[in-house]
Parts: structure tokens; C-alpha cells; sequence
């Protein structure tokens, strides 16, 4: 037997995340030049980082031959003041990826189940499997959640439940009255995990308060992320939000210095400068406007986003991709999400918009 086949089956049998294509790679690929190509494809800030946190993570580098705080208590407490929550309320993560990891290394075993939507995050099923758990996927609705067969999927085994609001990659958006009626009607010992990855760039008719539910649901877990609204992708930092009993289940699960010192400075940096996210939110909501009106002039289908990206179809995905690739695009092609003729976009920049829509109509010509 080799030392692979060691290895437990389920693990064997995953197939690793694929992330956006990295510039330089297409660079090399192409023999295109690095600053004429765009990146469409990873829900980033096409505005960089916050201000705010860049000067404080280049302060931090002055000390880092010393270990991060592994107690985040820095950040912690910054978060905590902001959605008047306590500290022992707070689970700084390596990325929202890693709070979701943790919610299933902490409640999943060969065992158990968890439940997921179609067309959600591809994270989920594979932190589920990572666990050694069964995956329970229910169809979507028009792509995205539907709550009720969610709900109604839950069996005596199931002790997780993934929702993601806004849904990446689609976009869709569950109204709060929505979510809560599934907190209500889900086992209180079964963990709810509300993904809120992209909950900054959600309208404010669209707003509702996830945070204040932590009093009432101690099932709960929100996760956020610093890594699209506030543009520190690069440096991996998320959180959780739940109750006390609860977030130290996590953090007993949690890897010491998870998040590093750079990370924690920038963040909690980036938590402050609500101008910066005002700016943020202000560019991708014109910037929505202008890749939906273009898609409409192309005669393409989309679905309504409540993020940073649009989902949209064509029809041959991989044939449109590889012709924005040669073009200098990067989008991201979802035939991963068993979506084989939709593409998604990142909302970026005006100029950057223009070009992705001009390159769009020329591969689909």
C-alpha cells in the first residue's frame, strides 16, 4: 500500500479549491505585459487597501521578529466595541475561510452532517468533507438559498447548517426576515454559520442586524472578513461572531497565531476608517450600474447582486474566458460550480469596467 492511499478516502477523494488566476501567471501564459492586464476575478477592492491599515501594518514591521498577540486582543476588543458585543464573543480567523473551517473542525466527524445550497460557497463542502462529514447540498431557488429545504434537510445527524449572505458566487441576497425564520425553525443544537463576507456591500434597504440575533440564537455563528470591503486579501483576516459559550468551542479549535502581526495592526486599523469604506461602497455601486447596463446592451443574461461581482451567462464559458485571458481579462469561470456557461466578474473600477465590457463583446462575437 502506498503512503497516499494512508490517507482516508474522503480526503483522497478532494478536490483542492481553485483561486482567481494570478496576473503574473496569466503574464507568463500569454506573453502579455503585467500592467496591462486586469483582474476581475477574486472579489477584490479594486481600490487597494484602507489607508488606515496600510500605515498600520507598515508600523508593524518594525516588530516582526516577535510572535502576533495570539489573543488578538487588540483586534478583538475593537470589534467588540463596534457591534457592542463582548471580546470572549470574538473569533479572529485566518480569513472568514478559517472561522468557517473551525466551525466544522469543531462539530463535524465521520458522524454527522451539515447542510449547503447549491451554488454556494465552495468552501463549505469541502470543509465539511476536510471533517470526514457527510455534505447534504440542497437545490437551489433561481440560485440561490431556499431556506425551507434547508431547513426541512436537517436530520438527527446534522450539526452544521452554511448560509451565505450575499451569495458568492451568485450574488443572491435572503432578506433578514428570511434568515431568522430558519434560526427559529432549526434545532438550537444544530450551528447555524451566517457568512457575511460581503454583508458591506449590501444596499442599506437590504441591511438588517445579524448581531443583535446573538442574544437570542446561541446556535449563531456570523462570519466577516477583512479581505473584500476593506481590501486586505493579501494579508488573511477574518472573525467570528458568536455567543460566549460558543465562540470558545472555536477557539479551543483554533490554531495559536492564527492571524499574524501585520494582519491584526491592519485590521484593526481597517475597522476605524469608515471613510474609506463609504468610498468603497459608493465605487462598486456605480460600478455595478455600468457592468449591468452593459451586460443588458450585450443581450446577456445576469443575476442581481447584492456583492461585489456579477454572475452572467454566455454560451460556452470556458470559449469566452479563454478569449478575455488573451485579451488581458481575468474573470472567474464557475464551471467549478457545476455552472459551466456563466462567468463571474468583479465589479472594479470604471475604466476597468469599460474595458472588461469592450473585451466582452469581442469574445462573444
Amino acid at each position: 500500500m502506498s503512503i497516499v492511499q494512508r490517507a482516508p478516502d474522503y480526503i483522497r477523494a478532494i478536490s483542492p479549491y481553485v483561486p482567481g488566476k494570478p496576473i503574473s501567471e496569466l503574464a507568463r501564459e500569454m506573453g502579455l505585459v503585467e500592467s496591462e492586464i486586469i483582474k476581475l476575478a477574486s472579489n477584490e477592492n479594486p481600490l487597494g487597501a484602507s489607508p488606515k491599515a496600510t500605515a498600520a501594518a507598515t508600523a508593524a514591521l518594525a516588530d516582526i521578529h516577535r510572535y502576533p498577540d495570539g489573543n488578538a486582543f487588540a483586534l478583538k476588543s475593537a470589534i467588540a466595541a463596534k457591534f457592542g458585543v463582548g471580546i470572549d464573543q470574538v473569533v479572529p480567523g485566518n480569513g472568514s475561510n478559517d472561522v468557517l473551517d473551525l466551525c466544522a473542525r469543531a462539530f463535524l466527524n465521520h458522524a454527522s452532517s451539515a447542510v449547503y445550497s447549491q451554488y454556494a460557497f465552495a468552501v463549505y463542502p469541502l470543509a465539511v468533507q476536510t471533517a470526514g462529514a457527510r455534505g447534504i447540498e440542497v437545490p437551489a431557488r433561481d440560485f440561490g438559498h431556499d431556506l425551507e429545504a434547508m431547513a426541512a434537510a436537517v436530520g438527527e445527524d446534522t450539526r452544521l447548517i452554511f448560509i451565505a449572505n450575499p451569495n458568492n458566487p451568485t450574488g443572491n441576497f435572503l432578506s433578514g426576515a428570511e434568515v431568522e425564520r430558519l434560526l427559529q425553525r432549526v434545532p438550537r443544537d444544530v450551528v447555524v454559520v451566517l457568512d457575511e463576507a460581503y454583508n458591506e456591500y449590501m444596499e442599506p434597504s437590504q441591511r438588517y442586524d445579524s448581531v443583535a440575533w446573538l442574544r437570542q440564537y446561541p446556535n449563531l455563528v456570523i462570519s466577516r472578513t477583512f479581505s473584500k470591503i476593506y481590501g486586505l486579501g493579501g494579508l488573511r483576516v477574518g472573525y467570528g461572531l458568536a455567543g460566549a459559550e460558543l465562540a470558545d468551542v472555536l477557539n479551543r479549535v483554533r490554531e495559536p497565531f492564527n492571524v499574524n502581526h501585520i494582519a491584526l495592526a491592519a485590521a484593526t486599523a481597517a475597522l476605524g476608517d469608515d471613510e474609506f469604506v463609504a468610498k468603497s461602497y459608493a465605487v462598486n455601486r456605480a460600478g455595478k450600474r455600468q457592468i449591468e447596463d452593459g451586460l443588458k446592451v450585450l443581450g446577456l443574461r445576469f443575476i442581481p447582486s447584492a456583492g461585489n461581482f456579477i454572475a452572467f451567462e454566455v454560451a460556452d464559458g470556458a470559449a469566452a474566458n479563454l478569449a478575455l485571458l488573451k485579451q488581458g481579462v481575468i474573470v472567474r469561470p464557475l464551471a467549478s460550480y457545476k455552472m459551466p456557461t456563466w462567468l463571474r466578474v468583479t465589479i472594479g473600477l470604471p475604466e476597468e469596467n469599460e474595458r472588461f465590457l469592450a473585451a466582452l463583446a469581442k469574445a462573444i462575437a
